[in-house]
């Protein structure tokens, strides 16, 4: 979806993007990397419809001579819906010559995370005058192995249900109020037909392929 934003603020975030200093090999890191802004240059121009009717006039005269007109831009992918379920994929894989090669470097993942560093500064649903967006860990997928073999286990937290979370993925009502802990519950590791509780910190050190993070409402 394209739209006409004001210069002022297409760029703008809810919290401050320079103040994140996120740590490499991080998951902040990751996600400040994705959505940073990018210049559009030279064989990346953009083709600008305003700009081309502003110089060979009205598009029917555009496509019959196929003369377009393009322009140096700014490119940036922000959150514009802040989710009820936040799922992180984490690409585990690189090109190495004409292979594939795992990626097992340790990511570093909060309990906590805010994506307001993340988001326009005119998110949806997130309600006026608050400057963050947090969601809690409750689940971890990780792979053990090579690209050609492994094993995938999860991590879980059982937890008692979060009424106002059910309000929003079902209604989509915005939260007015907010919750700065992690929800509480007991994590399991659970592999195949085995199931064991472990903690908290076991979690954190786990190779994550896949995070799953609820709103704190």
């Amino acid at each position: 979806e394209v739209s006409t934003e004001d210069p002022e603020t297409a760029f703008c975030t809810l919290a401050n993007r320079e103040d994140l200093n996120p740590e490499e090999g991080s998951i902040y890191h990751c996600l400040y990397q994705f959505t940073r802004n990018e210049k559009l240059t030279e064989t990346n121009k953009l083709l600008c419809d305003v700009c081309t009717q502003r110089h060979y006039g009205p598009k029917k005269n555009i496509k019959s001579e196929k003369k377009y007109v393009y322009t140096n831009a700014k490119k940036q992918m922000l959150i514009s819906l802040a989710p009820p379920i936040l799922t992180l994929h984490l690409k585990r894989f690189q090109q190495a010559g004409f292979n594939l090669r795992k990626v097992n470097r340790h990511i570093k993942f909060p309990e906590v995370i805010d994506l307001a560093p993340f988001c326009t500064v005119k998110c949806k649903n997130v309600a006026e005058g608050n400057t963050k967006v947090l969601y809690s860990l409750y689940g971890v997928v990780e792979h053990s192995g090579t690209m050609r073999s492994g094993h995938y286990t999860a991590y879980a937290k059982m937890r008692s249900m979060n009424n106002h979370l059910s309000d929003l993925v079902l209604q989509g009502q915005s939260p007015q109020a907010l919750e700065t802990e992690p929800v509480k519950g007991q994590w399991f590791h659970i592999s195949d037909t085995h199931v064991q509780a472990v903690s908290a910190s076991k979690v954190l050190s786990s190779q994550a392929y896949l995070l799953f993070y609820e709103r704190l409402l």
